[in-house]
């Protein structure tokens, strides 16, 4: 199902078995994204990617019909960049597929990102909404550049924490709830259905723009 839906979209598939199978494909073929299930029968999903992320920077969408908050949480901070869960919605998998595809596969990482509301110019630190020029404090602002230099991906609490406030505040959670909730007041974003920052709900943020 998932090879002819792909490749009615254009896609070139390349399929495989197992993990060591999967592994061997991505070093031949050098793909532009893997999707990647967890039940493999020779070894456990989490252990190709951890094994991938050691030697390739390609992007990976999880599908798995675990939906437990910890093995979202786990594939994302081993490197994952996004995670479906079965049942799953062809149409919803095609677009996240469309979104890691354009946020990854680029010639160079442009360091802006402007949807004509809000900007964000990573290389200059400066964000603007409306074109008016928006004050974040040190904090604020490092965890909206985290965000933004994965947009539309997931980044896991944990991943925010130890980049961020250091290794020892990984379980300091309060700190990134403070900070969301002030990103959000000023970004204009609506707290209870956020178009911005978005709440993965027991995994993490992303931040959703179409630039």
């Amino acid at each position: 199902m998932l090879r002819i839906a792909l490749a009615s979209e254009g896609y070139d598939v390349t399929e495989a078995e197992n993990g060591e199978q999967g592994l061997a494909a991505v070093v031949r073929q050098q793909p532009d994204l893997v999707v990647l299930d967890l039940g493999l029968p020779d070894m456990d999903g989490h252990q190709v990617l951890q094994e991938l992320r050691s030697w390739s920077s390609v992007p990976v969408i999880v599908l798995s019909v675990r939906n437990q908050d910890r093995e979202k949480v786990q594939a994302l901070d081993t490197g994952a960049q996004d995670y479906v869960t079965k049942p799953f919605s062809v149409m919803e998998l095609l677009a996240r597929v469309r979104v890691c595809l354009r946020d990854h596969i680029k010639p160079e990482q442009m360091p802006v990102l402007d949807d004509g509301k809000l900007k964000i110019d990573l290389m200059k630190r400066q964000v603007s909404v409306n074109c008016a020029s928006v004050d974040l404090t040190p904090k604020e602002y490092a965890v909206l550049a985290m965000l933004a230099s994965s947009p539309n991906c997931v980044i896991t609490q944990t991943q925010l924490l130890k980049e961020i406030w250091g290794p020892s505040h990984t379980a300091d959670t309060h700190y990134l709830r403070i900070v969301i909730s002030h990103l959000r007041q000023k970004l204009a974003d609506d707290p209870t259905e956020p178009t911005y920052v978005r709440t993965e709900s027991g995994v993490g943020y992303r931040l959703c723009i179409e630039s």
